[in-house]
């Protein structure tokens, strides 16, 4: 017996879903994996702006700039070297 997936029902304006179904029929592809596809890049871009946000807030807490890089990067590369 097969099991349905969980599913969500949501409301989109009339004319996203006209854009969605021309560019869908343009593309010979489900308008669901184009909206599929649209919400799974808007996710990770979220991640993105929280993960640089995080390093941003971090890097301040710190008192770390910019200007700061080249030589962390210098240094993390010679522990490595090490082996430290």
């Amino acid at each position: 017996m097969r099991t349905r997936p969980d599913t969500e029902t949501l409301t989109l304006p009339s004319a996203l879903v006209a854009e969605v179904k021309a560019a869908a029929d343009e593309e010979r592809r489900a308008p669901a994996e184009i909206v599929r596809e649209a919400i799974e890049r808007y996710l990770k871009d979220r991640r993105w702006r929280r993960l640089i946000a995080y390093g941003q807030a971090r890097a301040c807490e710190l008192g770390l700039t910019e200007a700061d890089l080249p030589r962390l990067i210098a240094e993390a590369r010679q522990e490595r070297r090490e082996g430290r």
